[in-house]
């Protein structure tokens, strides 16, 4: 039987899994997980709404401008959290703000390819 060790009171700074807190981490994995959920959306979203506009290689083109654009909005949350301490990595009073950022991060890593996909869709159905 395994012991809790979040009921052990010496082990502050410790996640529930056993793993040291460490929002830096947790931020650089959820920055690193989200853009390949953006990656893939806009593949299987966006590019599917270019491709049938063309045959050309503009599609292609657009994904790559598409997920190279996004990498410093992705960038700009990691970097909050790099600047942070040990002491300060590891503070659970900061759950509230990391949260925040990883909602946000998530929003435009899912949201993103669908409003520009729908933004295509209006520009195609104009011309």
């Amino acid at each position: 039987m395994r012991k809790s060790i979040a009921a052990d009171p010496g082990r502050e700074g410790t996640a529930m899994h056993g793993h040291a807190l460490d929002w830096r981490k947790r931020m650089s994995d959820t920055v690193a997980y989200s853009l390949l959920v953006y990656t893939s959306l806009q593949i299987f979203v966006t590019l599917r709404t270019l491709e049938g506009t063309s045959g050309s290689m503009l599609p292609m083109m657009a994904l790559v401008v598409l997920v190279a654009g996004v990498i410093p909005m992705f960038r700009h949350f990691e970097r909050r959290w790099e600047a942070l301490t040990d002491s300060e990595a590891a503070d659970p009073a900061l759950r509230a703000s990391f949260r925040r950022d990883q909602l946000a991060t998530w929003a435009v890593a899912i949201g993103l390819p669908f409003l520009l996909a729908a933004v295509f869709r209006m520009l195609v159905s104009l011309f």
